[in-house]
């Protein structure tokens, strides 16, 4: 025979964890499920399962669960804020990219450190468009696992090989200034030193790396500068 009391009290314990778990979920903020890092992963599938507990368990007080959620998301929260502030706790929690291709050549040691097959790399490759693999210049695999491929200069979506263009070979940008932190390793890596960097900010009125967002320098020598807090007239047109 139904309980009665029994269901009644199990619809809105659920209705409660579903309201509970959409509060929550903005307060953490928003991620597609493919840029989810593996502690997203992780503390979302602990909020899921406590709030499924919360809505069948009914010998434990509802405000218990909630507490538990609560811990969680305040724990979610704090680590996101050090992450924005931090980019050693950046790349602690949520990674950094690798390099797999790089110049046409496979670097086998970056497959066997985040445990990739040449085969899942051919078939990226493949559902990119591209067949060869000697059709890449460049791959490396994001933070969220995703691949990213850069395809040699004649292979590329408008091939410049039939209109008898010469353009000028591309690779990696250098990230040299990332929140305001100048990034000494990759200066050294395209030959440059940190008075260089002070030189090319001062001929863009700029004081000091603390103001730079982000500082690029690409293969041909080109220099570009995002300010933090600059002021952009963004158009509202995705809302």
């Amino acid at each position: 025979m139904i309980n009665w009391n029994d269901l009644v009290n199990v619809l809105i314990r659920s209705l409660g964890s579903i309201i509970t778990l959409f509060v929550m979920s903005k307060m953490m903020g928003r991620k597609q499920i493919s840029q989810l890092s593996t502690f997203d992963y992780i503390m979302g599938i602990s909020i899921g399962s406590i709030a499924a507990q919360m809505a069948t368990d009914a010998e434990t007080e509802w405000f218990h669960f909630v507490s538990a959620m609560a811990v969680y998301v305040a724990v979610y929260i704090l680590i996101a804020v050090i992450t924005v502030k931090s980019l050693w706790a950046r790349k602690f929690f949520e990674g950094a990219p690798i390099i797999l291709i790089q110049d046409g050549k496979i670097i086998s040691k970056n497959l066997k450190s985040v445990h990739y097959e040449v085969n899942s790399l051919l078939e990226e490759c493949r559902l990119e468009g591209y067949f060869d693999i000697n059709d890449i210049q460049m791959a490396t695999m994001e933070s969220d696992g995703r691949i990213s491929l850069l395809p040699t200069v004649d292979k590329r979506p408008v091939n410049v090989g039939d209109l008898k263009l010469s353009p000028q070979p591309e690779g990696l940008v250098a990230n040299l200034i990332i929140d305001g932190k100048v990034m000494e390793s990759n200066l050294k890596a395209i030959g440059k030193e940190e008075e260089w960097l002070l030189k090319e900010l001062k001929k863009q009125n700029i004081k000091s790396p603390k103001d730079v967002l982000l500082a690029t320098c690409d293969v041909n020598g080109k220099f570009h500068v995002f300010l933090k807090n600059e002021n952009i007239n963004v158009r509202h047109c995705l809302e």
